[in-house]
C-alpha cells in the first residue's frame, strides 16, 4: 500500500503531525493508498509557499505569454500520463474506466484551453465625463486561491479551478476531499515536469475540520473556490465571508428531466438513463426528476424500466460495465436510507431497490439501477439530493405544470427539455431556474460553456471565458493629461 505525503512548494512533505489517513477502493471495498491527515502547520506551510510564489518567485513577474506556454505543457503531460491518471481516478472513487479514460482527455483540454486566454485578459481605456482626463482598466490576480474539491471527480474539478485561476496569475492551494485525494496529489507532481514554478501548485489533504478550515480562514487566502454540498459549502460560505474573501461555490442540485409527449421517445429514455444512472448518479447535475407528461407516462415508464434492466453493474476496470459503485462508505448508507425513506412516504419502486449482487461485484458498496413512481415533488425524495442511482418519475399535464414542478426546489443547477417544438423548447427552457439547460441531450459538458447554478446549487461560473474573470480584480486609473486641471477636492463619493 503507497503512501503519499503533501505537495507543498514543488516537493512531497510528510505531514507535520506524522498522522495519515487510508483511502479505499470503492471495488474492493479495501484500503489501497494512504494519504496525510493534515492540520494547521500543514496549511500554514502551503499558503505560506502560495503566497511567496505570488510576491517573489518567477510566477510574480512572468509575462502571460509565458504563463501560458507553462499550462499548456500542463495539459501535454496530462495527455502523456493518461492512463495512469485514469487508473488512480477507478481505484479511489469507483468511476468507469472507459469514462475515466475520456474524462482525463478532457482534463487535458482544459489546461489547453486556458493556456491560450493566459495572454488575452485585457483592460480597457475608457472616455471620462471631465475634459482632460483618461480613465483605464487593468485585470490583476485575485492572489491566493483555496479550491476545495469534492469526490467524485477530483481531476476535472481540480482543472477547472486551478486552470483558470493560474491562467489569470493567480498561486492555488488544493484541498481535494479525504475520499479521493491520491489523483490530485499525483498530477500535482506532473505540473512540476511542465515547468509550473514551485509553490504555485500546493495540494494538502486531510479532514474538513483538520485542514480544510483553517486554509479557509487563513488570512493570506485571498480567494475560496469551493465543490461540493450544499451545506458545506454554507460553512465554507460563511467562515470566508468574515474576512470578505471571494468565493465560487458549485454545490447540489435536483436536476429536472422534462419530456414532453412529442419528443424522440428512443432518445429520451437514453438521456434519462444516462443522466441518473451515470457515474452511479453520484453527479451534481444527475437528472434524479424525470418529469414525464401524463399523456405518455405509462408508455415512457415501460420503456425506461426496459432499458434500466440492461444496465450492466459491476467492476469499474472492465470496459463493459455501465455502472460502478458508490464511491464511499457514508455514501451507499445514504442512498440506501433515501431509498427506505421513498418507501416510507408512499412512492412506488418499480425496478430496483437493494444492494446490488451478482458476477464482479464485490466490496459491498453497489446499489441497483433504482426507480421510483407514485412520487409527488413533496416528497424527500424529490426534493434531496440523494447522489446516487435513483430515478423519481413525476407526471405533469402541460408546459405551465412541467415549469411549475422543475421549479419547485431548492436547487437550480441543471435541467432538461425533451421536444420536437424547437418554440416549446426555448420557452420552457427561458422559465426554467436552472444555470444550465439541456435541449434533446443530457450530460453534455463543454469546458467553453459557463457553468454553474442558482438559488442554493452555487455563486459564480466554472469554465469558459467567464470563469477566468472570477480570479481577477479590476483595477480603474485616472490619470490628468491637461496642462491645468484643478482638484475636486470636495466632490463625495
Amino acid at each position: 500500500m503507497k503512501t503519499y505525503s503533501h505537495w507543498i512548494d514543488g516537493q512531497f512533505v510528510e505531514p507535520s503531525s506524522s498522522a495519515w489517513l487510508d483511502t479505499v477502493d470503492p471495488y474492493q471495498g479495501e484500503p489501497w493508498a494512504r494519504i496525510p491527515r493534515g492540520n494547521t502547520a500543514d496549511a500554514s506551510a502551503a499558503v505560506a509557499a502560495a503566497k511567496k510564489a505570488m510576491v517573489s518567485g518567477p510566477w510574480a513577474t512572468m509575462s502571460a505569454t509565458a504563463r501560458g506556454k507553462i499550462l499548456r505543457r500542463i495539459g501535454d503531460v496530462t495527455l502523456e500520463s493518461i492512463d495512469r491518471l485514469a487508473q488512480l481516478e477507478v481505484r479511489d472513487n469507483g468511476k468507469l474506466l472507459a469514462e475515466m479514460t475520456g474524462a482525463v482527455k478532457n482534463v487535458a483540454e482544459i489546461w489547453y484551453y486556458y493556456a491560450g486566454l493566459a495572454d488575452k485578459i485585457e483592460g480597457s481605456v475608457m472616455p471620462l465625463e471631465k475634459a482632460g482626463m483618461m480613465g483605464l482598466t487593468s485585470r490583476e490576480p485575485i492572489g491566493v486561491v483555496l479550491a476545495l474539491t469534492a469526490w467524485n471527480a477530483p481531476l476535472n474539478f481540480l482543472a477547472l479551478k486551478c486552470a483558470p485561476a493560474l491562467a489569470a496569475g493567480c498561486s492555488v492551494v488544493i484541498k481535494p476531499s479525504e475520499f479521493s485525494s491520491v489523483s490530485s496529489l499525483e498530477f500535482a507532481a506532473l505540473t512540476k515536469l511542465a515547468g509550473l514554478p514551485d509553490g504555485v501548485l500546493n495540494v494538502v489533504t486531510g479532514l474538513g475540520q483538520d485542514i480544510g478550515a483553517p486554509l479557509v480562514e487563513h488570512p493570506d487566502v485571498s480567494m475560496v473556490t469551493f465543490t461540493g454540498s450544499d451545506i458545506t459549502g454554507a460553512n465554507v460560505y460563511a467562515a470566508a465571508a468574515r474576512q470578505m474573501k471571494r468565493v465560487t461555490m458549485e454545490l447540489g442540485g435536483k436536476s429536472p428531466n422534462i419530456v414532453f409527449a412529442d419528443a424522440d421517445l428512443e432518445l429520451a429514455v437514453a438521456g434519462a438513463i444516462s443522466g441518473i444512472f451515470g457515474g452511479g448518479g453520484q453527479m451534481c447535475t444527475a437528472g434524479s426528476r424525470l418529469l414525464v407528461q401524463n399523456s405518455i407516462k405509462d408508455h415512457f415508464t415501460e420503456l425506461l424500466v426496459e432499458a434500466a434492466r440492461s444496465v450492466k453493474v459491476g467492476d469499474p476496470m472492465d470496459s463493459a460495465t455501465q455502472m460502478g459503485p458508490m464511491s464511499t462508505a457514508p455514501q451507499y448508507q445514504k442512498v440506501l436510507e433515501y431509498i427506505q425513506i421513498a418507501h416510507s412516504d408512499g412512492a412506488k419502486c418499480i425496478l430496483g431497490g437493494k444492494p446490488a449482487q451478482g458476477p464482479g461485484i464485490k466490496g459491498g458498496q453497489f446499489v441497483e439501477p433504482t426507480i421510483f413512481t407514485n412520487v409527488s415533488n413533496d416528497m424527500q425524495i424529490a426534493q434531496e439530493e440523494v447522489f446516487g442511482p435513483v430515478l423519481s418519475i413525476i407526471g405533469f399535464e402541460d408546459e405551465a405544470h412541467a415549469i411549475e414542478i422543475a421549479n419547485d426546489t431548492l436547487y437550480g443547477l441543471a435541467a432538461g427539455v425533451w421536444t420536437r417544438d424547437v418554440g416549446k423548447l426555448f420557452r420552457v427552457s427561458k422559465e426554467l431556474k436552472a444555470g444550465t439547460v439541456w435541449g434533446n441531450t443530457y450530460r453534455t459538458y463543454s469546458y467553453m460553456m459557463p457553468f454553474g447554478g442558482m438559488k442554493q446549487s452555487g455563486i459564480g461560473r466554472e469554465s469558459g471565458v467567464e470563469a477566468i474573470n472570477e480570479y481577477l480584480e479590476t483595477k480603474s486609473l485616472m490619470i490628468s493629461i491637461a496642462q491645468s486641471h484643478p482638484l475636486n477636492i470636495f466632490v463625495p463619493r
